[in-house]
């Protein structure tokens, strides 16, 4: 199975971001992150991961006589390259796209469902905004998100962290403007 095979399930996709920023967990505590799937679930996909090469095992030791394994992201792994992309037909985007936004909103029901959720202390947003861009603008915007975000992708835990999910989404809502007349 290739990266966008593996990636391209909702409970896949969940565990790597479950397992974002260095993290060593385990089955169980991945199970916590994704309550609504059974063991069985949880623990199939997590094989899938690990035989794609996309989850390895940083660390095994034995607890109450059974092996416990903690997996390790392997962040170079769990990216869908430009050529695989480029090969995707529009059926398979179709299918990629709505397997990120189900993956979405299971994590924002996940998040609500919790007890100390508070959107307003944690500054949750989902805005949308109609741009006018060229491609030029367009390559600039994202050029100028990434700068942002990728220096921060390598966070780790710790005190006073949260995990946040960023989802940017972009497509064109219609084709180029028409030239306006003097």
């Amino acid at each position: 199975m290739d990266s966008l095979e593996l990636l391209a399930h909702p409970i896949r996709l969940r565990i790597v971001h479950a397992m974002g920023g260095g993290r060593l967990l385990t089955t169980t505590q991945l199970r916590a992150r994704i309550p609504e799937a059974s063991k069985a679930t949880v623990y199939r996909h997590i094989d899938l991961l690990v035989a794609g090469g996309i989850l390895e095992v940083a660390e095994e030791r034995k607890v109450r006589g059974a092996l416990e394994r903690h997996y390790r992201l392997r962040q170079d792994r769990a990216v869908i390259g430009a050529d695989a992309v480029r090969s995707l037909t529009p059926e398979d985007h179709r299918q990629a796209f709505a397997t990120a936004m189900t993956a979405l909103i299971a994590e924002f029901n996940a998040y609500l469902d919790r007890g100390q959720a508070d959107p307003v202390a944690d500054q949750v947003g989902y805005r949308q905004h109609a741009l006018w861009l060229s491609p030029a603008e367009l390559d600039e915007l994202i050029g100028e998100l990434r700068a942002a975000i990728v220096p921060r992708m390598g966070n780790r835990p710790g005190p006073g962290r949260s995990q946040y999910l960023l989802s940017p989404v972009q497509f064109p809502l219609e084709g180029p403007a028409a030239e306006e007349e003097p």
